[in-house]
Parts: C-alpha cells; structure tokens; sequence
C-alpha cells in the first residue's frame, strides 16, 4: 500500500504478509500430506471425505442452479398464445405417434417372448429407475460431467446408468447426500459396449470431448459397417444393460495404412438441452451377455433378431 508523505505518493520498501513462494511450499506440503494420508488410510477415507465436501456445497450448487430455473419458468409463464397452441399440436402430433409405435412394440415384446420361450433364453427383468433433473454442467472444457439432483439418500449409486428422453447420458461416478455427479457419454474417459442393431457387431464406443461426438473403436475395414447405423447397449461389462440407443453412425472411413477403420458417430442423447432424466437401477440385473449358451445359426439368427429390440421395462420407483 503506497504512503502519501507531503502530497506524495510513497511505496514501501518491505510488503507484508507471506510471499508468494511461501504459499506455494505451503500448497505442495498439503498437497503430499493428503496424498500420503489417502496411502495410509486407503481410498474408501478419501472418498468419504470427497462425500462429505460435495455435500456441503450441495446448497451452493442449488442455489446457483436457481437463476437458470427462474428463466425458464418465467419463459414458460410469458409464452404467447400462439406458440402455446403450436406447441400443443405439435405435441399431440408427437403423441399419436408415439401411440402407434406403443401398439407395435406390445407386438413386438410379444414375438420377443414366444422366441425367448422356445429357446428356453432367460426372459428380461424389469428396471427400476428415479427421475432427476439437472443441476450443474461442469465448466471445465476438458471434462463432460453433470451434476443432478438426486444422491446417496434417494438411492443413487456409483456407476448407476442414466439415460434422457433419448438415448443414453452417462453413468454416475461421484455420489454425496443430495447429488450425484455424471460422468457424459461424450467424455474422452467414457467408454460404452455396444451392438450395431442391424447385424449384431459389438464394438466399443468412446467419447471424443465434443458435445455429440463419440467414436467406434477398433472397427475392422472389412466390418459390415456404414453410416445410419444405430448403435445400442450390449450388456457386457454389466454396467449398462443391454438394448438403450446409444448413438448412430455418421461416418466411416477406411483406413490405408492400417487394419481399423475411423469411425465416427453422434451420440442419441440430447445433452446440450436435456434437463430431466433417468436413472436406471440395473447393478442387480444379471449380465445377460455373459449367460449365452451355444445355439445353431438358425436359432443365433432369431436372437439376434430379438435383440434388436429393447426388452425390459421401466418401473418408476
């Protein structure tokens, strides 16, 4: 702080307080303290006490979330009457044919069963989920997380898979009291199984970082493959179950110097304007895919044929 001394202005020559290299020793010896308590005491205190911060910001992240509810309430409550009635024609439109898909797919479910019965395959359970409604994006771009309204009191858990109206999101990597974060589907540390609907491959889809972006890994040249292609859940690794949209190929390119083809794809769900969402109760669902028994082509064929349909259904918890 300068010292005014007969109408001038003098900067002192000492300043007070801890200097700058002081405070970055300081940080480091924190640093190396927390990281040796966390070898000591193993990694389940560490996540406890990441719990117990997460779940004292909770309110700070409420109330930030606040302004952006306020908004769209108060675009809600200020629409014209013209834009509310096409928004109801539009979605009754929606609605019809949402109807009509519902009559084919209890047809469907119906075909699923009676083949499931004569190849005496394990019928599908039933899912339970919670719905939840976003509270926070993460303004870091090098990371796609969320964070929801839901938490270790309602019965979320870690790697619990969340979907939205259209697809799936993400799964749930971080839970506190009263929320849960949400590692996206687009994330590059995101990686999904899944199964092409129109022939059965499984590959890996991973995230790229982009707000839609996904990409097929290790796709073969030769693999039956191409743009259009909807790419669902396979049910291996037991996190996800098998059958939810995961993305649609959008481009495939074969590659010259190399056995793989890059492959690109757009993700189902709507994550940049998605605000409400499921999360699906399925760590008690067994793997289906690891309980496959051997069968004929014929009978190979009409699973796969079946499994071109999702075939559990959702329970509100």
């Amino acid at each position: 702080m300068a010292v005014r001394q007969g109408g001038l202005s003098i900067k002192p020559l000492f300043i007070h307080g801890p200097a700058p290299g002081y405070r970055m020793a300081l940080c480091v010896v924190l640093s190396f303290v927390m990281m040796l308590s966390s070898r000591i005491a193993g990694d389940d205190w560490m996540a406890s006490v990441r719990t117990q911060l997460s779940t004292l910001v909770s309110p700070i992240q409420w109330l930030v979330s606040m302004p952006g509810k306020g908004v769209s309430w108060a675009s809600v409550s200020l629409s014209s009457q013209t834009s509310l009635i096409d928004q109801n024609r539009q979605l009754s439109d929606e609605l019809l044919e949402k109807k009509v898909r519902l009559q084919r797919m209890q047809t469907l479910e119906a075909e699923n069963a009676q083949l499931r019965d004569l190849l005496k395959a394990r019928p599908r359970r039933d899912i339970d989920y919670m719905m939840a409604e976003l509270v926070m994006l993460d303004n870091d771009p090098y990371r796609q997380q969320m964070i929801i309204d839901r938490g270790e009191g309602d019965g979320a858990y870690i790697g619990q898979p969340v979907i939205d109206a259209s697809g799936v999101a993400g799964k749930v990597i971080e839970v506190s009291r009263f929320t849960s974060r949400v590692l996206l589907i687009n994330d590059i540390q995101q990686a999904v199984p899944i199964q092409v609907v129109r022939n059965g491959l499984r590959f890996i889809v991973q995230g790229t970082g982009d707000p839609d972006g996904l990409q097929v890994l290790h796709v073969p040249n030769n693999a039956d493959i191409r743009p259009g292609d909807l790419l669902v859940t396979s049910g291996l690794g037991g996190e996800f179950p098998a059958g939810y949209p995961v993305a649609t190929i959008s481009d495939v390119q074969n590659s010259t110097n190399g056995p793989f083809a890059q492959v690109d794809a757009r993700s189902a769900s709507h994550l940049e304007r998605s605000r409400h969402f499921l999360m699906l109760f399925a760590h008690n669902l067994p793997d289906e895919a690891l309980t496959q028994v051997r069968l004929s082509p014929a009978a190979l064929s009409a699973v796969n044929m079946v499994l071109k349909q999702p075939g559990e259904v959702l329970h509100a918890r």
